[in-house]
């Protein structure tokens, strides 16, 4: 099997990483939290000739899923030109509520127009599911809210952690939901686990390995 790329769009006023994975020589894309851009996000990869074929959310603050309408829309339009399935987007069944609530998503306070959404398909911790040659395990790390989950590319060694784990550091827990306690909990009993040369690609800043953060991480050590 080709190997599998990530690419990078950094959007927003948070700076959010969003995502897009492929495998070398294969344009279909998993596109991971679209930031609040969906309409750029589309024209990037349609100009580079990619196919998105789903969404991922890892957790429903603003910041990530202001653009999931918009870049969904564009997809779907032109797949129902080409006689094609729409597409869907996953997110934890546990941040259902986040995602349907204006105020615990942050985008009445923070975001500019409330806006609220609801997920295609909410997922389970440890389901497994493959999406154009791409198989990821879904982990629950609740903390900084409490749907929140990472996505676990093992065959390839790729976690994608969303506002779980950062580059030494961790995701806020003054938001509504979160927990620094059942963060650091997350991270140390789900994350800590995986082989050290994992790649973390966090929801903001730049990528790390699992090994660094097991013996850097000053929130984890």
């Amino acid at each position: 099997m080709s190997e599998l790329k990530i690419g990078r769009i950094v959007l927003g006023s948070c700076s959010t990483n969003t995502y897009f994975l492929y495998r070398e020589g294969d344009r279909r894309a998993i596109v991971v939290d679209p930031a609040d851009q969906g309409t750029k996000i589309y024209a990037s990869l349609f100009k580079n000739d990619f196919t998105v074929e789903a969404i991922l959310l890892t957790h429903g603050h603003f910041d990530h899923i202001l653009g999931v309408s918009a870049l969904k829309g564009a997809v779907n339009r032109a797949r129902k030109e080409k006689g094609l399935e729409p597409i869907q987007v996953y997110a934890l069944d546990q941040e259902r509520e986040i995602l349907q609530d204006a105020a615990q998503n942050l985008s009445s306070a923070w975001g500019g127009d409330p806006c609220t959404l609801e997920a295609d398909v909410y997922l389970k911790d440890g389901d497994e599911r493959t999406i154009a040659d791409m198989a990821f395990q879904v982990i629950a790390t609740p903390g900084h809210t409490v749907g929140g989950c990472c996505y676990y590319f093992r065959e390839d060694g790729i976690l994608i952690s969303g506002d779980t784990l950062f580059q030494e550091s961790v995701g806020r827990t003054d938001f509504p939901t979160g927990s620094m306690s059942t963060l650091v909990r997350s991270i140390r009993e789900r994350l800590f686990c995986l082989p050290d040369e994992t790649r973390v690609f966090p929801g903001h800043g730049g990528s790390t390995t699992i090994g660094f953060e097991r013996e850097n991480n000053p929130f984890c050590v």
